[in-house]
């Protein structure tokens, strides 16, 4: 391939604006004897590079993961049961005695064998499926247990209460002439013996407080309570509470009226004396009095209108009462069917026992204390260890044992705190020992905080031991946050989602702080848990260094557990913002992910301060590559923080960390160069120059290439340098090592190509594709490696160096690829110029487009091939390389046929255009003004040449000279002249005036200059010689002020081409004159040749500077086409022009 460059052809030219990047590394001295292209044999162990970028491949997608603030959904990406929890049987209840089980278990079944009420749709009616329930519960023997039951029938029955709490009353009557009534309650227990009698056939009757017995006899109450009046209202609110005791649960049953006060002294303060009265007697009494003094509704006469009206009753039978209680509205019933009556009246019933015979009760034990143990007891037997997953048991209870519960705690009269209480109590107590789930207790907790608003105090004993559960369950709670990520791993739902139920939980035990009058909590709750996370996070860090890099081991052991130690705290980190932080800020207000990461960030930099100063005097390769990767994952950690909004890296204890690793950081990148020589030159080794696919048309080598640079940027952008100066030596570095490795890698493939002499051009299509692509890879990773420039420096664009770089890269790769181009058109020559021979070699009789024909369809087949071939870029390289051999094979056959027919040239030009349209291919190919551009104008000018006659020739060459333009205004000088036509005398005057600038010719740095006028083209002006000016001397500024008169036509002048041409000449006495320049001045622009001058021949018009300049090409070209006639009158133009030639320099 070396022999490429002996190729001429005009498209491997190239003007050089500034210095090639290759030329600049094989200038370089420090190169010496070397070769410059091969990679250094470093400490590094040489090889094919593979391991190492394997190994900078994991580097590079540990940062992959790091883009971006952390996304929860991501995080999260198990769903398996969450660890267990610690346990700890020590920290449930105390462990009772046999004695105390015994009286329990006594108490237990006492509890079922009197209960009293009616059993709810969920509860279990059936008393030896309870019994039998209990004797699982406390493991006793059938014989144990029968022994038991019969001890407990025989104890004597309890002693019941029904509390009755009257809520309110809605909708009644309206008895008052105001539209409103002044309604009270009087309510009593009604025995056995007060039953409500058979209604009579004759008219229906009920029971009344007021309506007295008209057979005589006392009102068969056993106690009367009666409620304040609430004036002047139809839905009164009382919330007054009384109790009753009851002699028959089975008979007895509750009575209530609602009167509307009207008397003065009526029935109500009748009734509240009541209590000053003693003993069933005295009651009978009082009650004679009350129904002497009563009277019936509606039969009061005109002096009795102040009697209380009657506004509806209740009678509700103890029996029916629900053992759990009752809160319900009832609808007022009226007293017989004459009655009238409306509303509802809401009730708060329960059926208690104010005496047990049981040995807890004789002992003092508190149904409270009861219920406590009774509960522990059934929680445990129902949370049964087999279960598979414990943890997530949310408490619920058979059917027996709710029974059970409810029964006891109904007749041991606990209200709704101390259950809700009680249960938080067991239930958290339990969980210490036995993991439940913190839903239930959240449950729990939430409904103590109800009652407890309902409530809103405890007895001192009560609260003491609600304020220790407290206290047990937030340290048990703070031992587990100290270890969050052991046993909520941010990545597992199912433990995160246990986490933020445990977080529920102890922010409802502070929502109680400032409710108890004895505080369990010494300090804020939230404070404390922010101490046990900073425990908790000094703990999980020393543990990790002592795992991955123990202080005791030498420092180049320590860092690679240190990087791994790293990587693993950025991890945490990202869990903490992405997971923790918005739990613990939202239910807590604790500011979780700012505690971990300004502990957790000192305490890394402090070891990577330690161990970078241990390592910098040892430092070798493969401490470099630790510290490296090592750095990078620092850097993550403080752009991790930076992310942040309002957040700022300056104040972290990592700012300025990566002063130490800068001689690491210069080391690796040194590798990183040698390694990519290295993997390229294994690349292309094994590379066999084929599309590695169907879908590709490039080589595996080019590949390779392409991805070895993509990391190497994606490398830099890693790096981030925070330094600018720093950055600046960085990246200038990599992007050179950058341009050489890209280099190198061209220079490989162009010696494969070379060792296979009769390489196909399938593969020099591959090693085309191989050079674009790399020029597209290596120039997207050198834009990549921008650096920051500080203030001077503008956005978005690269610094100076980096783009000198690119743009001298660019350039070496580009002139590669049209190397190679040139190479495969090469291929092609012949068979082009055995094409254009045959269309000039076809008979005249033979039409144009059938002389054509075997040249288009051979470029129809080869581009047919290199298209399916080559990448769209390279197709046009190729297209224009081969429009521009096409150009010079018809220039060449041209050259080669010489006083032919005007045919011959007008098939020639019908092949021009054939060519254009076949390459422009409808906008497809190349455009219009790419092919009409260059060779093409100079070949369509020399067919119109050919087809001219040789005095139209010659009017061509002095039309070109007209048409001709200086390029360099200043490098040639000027001339003014003047010129006019007298048309009285028929002549032509012209003065030359002065000269400037003109061309130190002589070796004293001047020159002796004159100045030849003459007219033409010859023909035109037969009988007119040339004039010359005087020679001034020693000057490049001369002053002529001559005229000289030309005696001509005016119709002449008018002609086609018709000029005067100014010749400078240096004059030389001992050798031949020297050509200094020339200009032309067409004459129909002249004053008095278009428009003749009437009367007289005054002078007109102004002076002209004229720029000299040297004949070019397109003025060469009609002289050529002059050289090629064999007329007399062509070859004495020729010989003529010859003659000026030998004073001429070549335009360079």
């Amino acid at each position: 391939m070396s022999t490429l460059l002996e190729i001429k052809s005009s498209v491997l030219r190239q003007v050089q604006v500034c210095p090639s990047f290759r030329r600049r590394t094989e200038e370089e001295p420090a190169s010496g004897n070397a070769d410059p292209s091969e990679p250094t044999a470093a400490a590094w162990k040489p090889g094919d590079g593979v391991e190492f970028f394997s190994q900078m491949r994991l580097i590079l997608k540990k940062g992959e993961g790091r883009q971006g603030l952390p996304c929860p959904e991501v995080l999260l990406c198990s769903s398996s049961p969450a660890p267990a929890e610690p346990v700890d049987p020590s920290r449930g209840l105390r462990a009772l005695s046999q004695e105390e089980v015994d009286m329990l278990y006594e108490e237990a079944l006492y509890t079922v064998l009197h209960r009293a009420g009616t059993m709810g749709p969920d509860q279990v009616d059936d008393e030896e499926a309870l019994l039998s329930y209990l004797q699982q519960v406390f493991g006793t023997s059938p014989e144990e247990h029968t022994a038991a039951v019969e001890r407990v029938k025989k104890a004597k029955a309890p002693t019941y209460a029904l509390k009755v709490s009257v809520v309110r009353a809605k909708n009644l009557l309206a008895k008052d002439p105001n539209g409103f009534s002044d309604p009270y309650c009087m309510l009593g227990i009604l025995p056995a013996s007060g039953a409500v009698r058979e209604p009579s056939p004759h008219k229906e009757q009920r029971f009344s407080f007021r309506k007295g017995s008209k057979r005589g006899g006392p009102l068969p109450a056993k106690c009367i309570q009666v409620t304040e009046v609430k004036s002047s209202t139809l839905n009164p609110v009382w919330k007054e509470h009384f109790l009753f005791e009851i002699e028959d649960v089975g008979t007895d049953q509750l009575h209530l009226d609602i009167w509307d006060h009207d008397d003065d002294v009526s029935l109500v303060e009748a009734c509240r004396k009541l209590n000053e009265v003693i003993g069933l007697k005295g009651v009978s009494r009082y009650f004679k009095q009350i129904v002497k003094s009563a009277r019936a509704n509606g039969t009061a006469g005109p002096t009795e209108d102040h009697t209380d009206d009657f506004l509806g009753c209740l009678n509700i039978p103890v029996r029916e009462v629900p053992v759990a209680g009752e809160d319900r509205w009832f609808k007022l019933e009226p007293r017989s069917s004459a009655s009238r009556v409306q509303g509802d009246c809401q009730l708060v019933l329960k059926l208690i026992t104010t005496q047990r015979d049981t040995n807890m009760s004789q002992r003092g034990r508190s149904g409270f204390l009861s219920y406590l143990l009774l509960l522990s007891r059934l929680l445990q037997f129902e949370h049964r260890a087999e279960e598979p997953n414990s943890s997530s048991w949310r408490g619920e209870l058979s059917g027996p044992a709710a029974t059970v519960l409810c029964l006891h705690g109904a007749q041991s009269n606990l209200s709704a705190l101390q259950l809700a209480v009680l249960h938080w109590q067991v239930s958290s107590r339990h969980h210490q020992t036995r993991t439940l789930d913190y839903g239930y207790l959240l449950g729990l907790l939430e409904d103590l905080q109800a009652h407890w608003e309902e409530a809103g105090s405890l007895p001192q004993e009560q609260e003491e031991g609600l304020a220790d559960s407290f206290s047990a369950f937030s340290e048990f709670g703070l031992q587990l946050l100290r270890q969050l990520r052991d046993y909520f791993p941010a990545t597992n739902s199912t433990a995160v989602y246990r986490l933020e139920l445990l977080l529920k939980c102890l922010g409802k035990l502070q929502l109680f702080q400032p409710s108890f009058e004895i505080c369990p909590f010494e300090t804020e709750l939230n404070m404390d848990i922010a101490a046990a996370l900073k425990r908790g996070n000094r703990e999980w860090f020393d543990k990790l260094l002592n795992t991955q890099s123990p202080r005791e081991q030498p420092g180049p052991q320590r860092l690679a557990g240190l990087v791994k130690l790293a990587d693993t705290i950025y991890e945490d980190l990202q869990s903490c913002y992405g997971i923790y932080a918005s739990l613990f800020h939202s239910i807590i207000k604790v500011d979780f992910f700012t505690l971990t990461f300004r502990q957790l960030e000192r305490l890394v930099a402090e070891e990577a301060w330690v161990l970078t100063e241990e390592l910098s005097p040892k430092m070798t390769l493969e401490v470099a590559s630790g510290l490296f990767e090592l750095y990078l994952t620092l850097a993550d950690i403080q752009r991790f923080w930076s992310s942040i909004p309002g957040r700022d890296s300056r104040s972290l204890a990592l700012a300025g960390i990566h002063a130490p690793f800068l001689p690491a950081v210069k080391l690796w990148l040194q590798v990183l160069r040698d390694q990519t020589k290295w993997r390229l030159q294994g690349a292309v080794d094994v590379d066999t120059l084929e599309p590695m696919d169907a879908s590709s048309k490039h080589s595996s080598s080019a590949a390779t290439a392409s991805l070895c640079f993509s990391h190497i940027q994606e490398l830099w952008a890693c790096l981030a340098w925070p330094d600018p100066a720093q950055a600046q030596t960085l990246g200038t570095q990599l992007s050179q090592d950058l341009c050489e490795a890209a280099l190198f890698y061209t220079e490989l493939l162009r010696k494969k190509v070379d060792a296979q002499p009769g390489a196909a051009g399938e593969a020099l299509c591959v090693v085309l594709n191989d050079v674009e692509l790399l020029r597209k890879a290596a120039g997207q990773a050198l834009r990549g490696l921008a650096w920051p420039e500080g203030a001077a420096g503008l956005e978005g664009t690269l610094p100076r160096p980096l783009l000198s770089c690119t743009q001298a890269l660019d350039e070496d790769l580009q002139r590669e690829a049209r190397t190679v181009t040139a190479h495969l058109t090469s291929k092609m020559v012949g068979d082009v110029r055995k094409y254009v021979q045959h269309v000039s070699l076809s008979p005249d009789s033979i039409q144009n487009d059938e002389a054509v024909a075997p040249l288009l369809k051979y470029l129809d087949e080869k581009l047919a091939l290199l298209n399916a071939s080559l990448v769209k870029e390279n197709l046009s390289r190729v297209l224009e390389a081969l429009w521009e051999l096409l150009l010079q094979a018809i220039l060449q056959a041209l050259g080669a046929n010489r006083d032919v027919s005007a045919d011959f040239y007008g098939r020639f030009h019908f092949t021009l255009e054939a060519l254009v349209n076949f390459f422009h291919a409808e906008g497809q190919g190349l455009p219009l003004e790419s092919l009409r551009d260059g060779s093409y104008k100079r070949l369509e000018e020399e067919l119109r040449l050919h087809q001219c006659s040789t005095r139209e020739c010659i009017e061509q060459y002095y039309l070109d000279k007209l048409k001709q333009r200086s390029l360099e205004h200043n490098r040639f000088g000027r001339l003014s002249v003047r010129c006019h036509y007298e048309a009285a005398e028929q002549r032509l005057a012209v003065e030359v005036l002065h000269a400037a600038d003109l061309l130190p010719l002589d070796a004293n740095g001047l020159s002796d200059p004159f100045v030849i006028v003459e007219l033409g083209p010859p023909h035109l002006f037969p009988l007119v010689r040339s004039q010359r000016t005087q020679v001034k001397s020693r000057t490049l500024h001369p002053v002529y002020d001559e005229l000289f008169y030309f005696s001509v036509p005016a119709e002449a002048c008018r002609r086609r081409g018709a000029c005067v041409l100014f010749t400078v000449m240096d004059h030389d006495w001992l050798s031949t004159n020297d050509f200094a320049g020339e200009a032309a001045l067409g004459l129909g622009s002249v004053g008095g040749v278009a428009r003749p001058q009437v009367g007289g021949s005054a002078r007109a018009g102004q002076p002209v500077t004229l720029h000299l300049r040297r004949p070019r090409a397109q003025v060469r070209s009609a002289l050529r086409m002059l050289e090629g006639r064999p007329n007399k009158e062509a070859q004495e133009f020729v010989k003529r022009l010859r003659e000026l030639e030998k004073y001429m320099e070549a335009d360079p």
